[in-house]
């Protein structure tokens, strides 16, 4: 049996807001000084549509301007993020490291699905290390279709993965689970919304609580005893 469990990056893994508020105000900033853009960053405006891919964010934030302008800013923000993850401004959230160990001990394999672009996710994976224990982190750029559920998809035939659940904080994640078949479980973190979470088979508040949760799910063959 092959099982395995799915994370989203943002969100879920990574404290992005660490680095998002310095990150886009950087952006903004650059923004200005092109005389593109008066007023304040549009941080909450962000925070709102967090998890989406970043075309869609700076069609969001940027509807006035040209196609031209936002590629010129999204390649600008990557920058910006990149350099603050390899500067040490950005962070994991608690536990992800002990949770991502207990998991290996118990044979469950480690994905990463996000909506991130390639170049920002590596920097998080050799910033922290993740690949100690993670397979392969999988951005939403790789599939034609930028939806995570095809993105899970993907996954799970190239792993030919039988048995999986999907953790993360927002109803992308929720959905990819969904529409293949897997567990969702949904993290109350940050950017999570309530009315999104709702929808998720299991709810946590913390990534700790996920070795308790997978013992109780006859879908996974762990020894609660060594995953509690």
């Amino acid at each position: 049996m092959s099982q395995a469990l799915i994370f989203d990056m943002d969100g879920t893994l990574f404290q992005t807001d660490k680095i998002l508020e310095i990150s886009l105000d950087d952006t903004f900033n650059h923004l200005r000084s092109l005389d593109q853009w008066n007023g304040e960053t549009p941080i909450d405006k962000y925070r709102e549509i967090m998890g989406v891919p970043l075309p869609v964010v700076w069609e969001t934030l940027l509807p006035n301007h040209t196609i031209a302008i936002r590629k010129q800013i999204d390649a600008y923000f990557l920058e910006r993020l990149v350099a603050n993850i390899k500067s040490g401004k950005g962070d994991l959230y608690p536990n992800v490291k002990e949770v991502f160990s207990i998991l290996k001990e118990n044979n469950m394999a480690i994905y990463i699905a996000s909506n991130g672009l390639p170049t920002y996710l590596q920097a998080i994976v050799e910033f922290y290390k993740l690949d100690n224990w993670v397979t392969e982190t999988c951005s939403i750029q790789q599939i034609e279709s930028l939806n995570k559920s095809d993105l899970v998809r993907t996954i799970i035939q190239k792993y030919k993965i039988t048995n999986a659940a999907v953790v993360g904080d927002r109803l992308s994640d929720i959905n990819a689970a969904k529409e293949n078949g897997l567990v969702s479980i949904g993290c109350n973190f940050d950017f999570a919304q309530e009315i999104e979470l709702k929808q998720a088979d299991i709810v946590i508040n913390d990534l700790i609580e996920l070795t308790s949760v997978l013992a109780t799910l006859p879908i996974f063959q762990v020894e609660q005893t060594s995953i509690l």
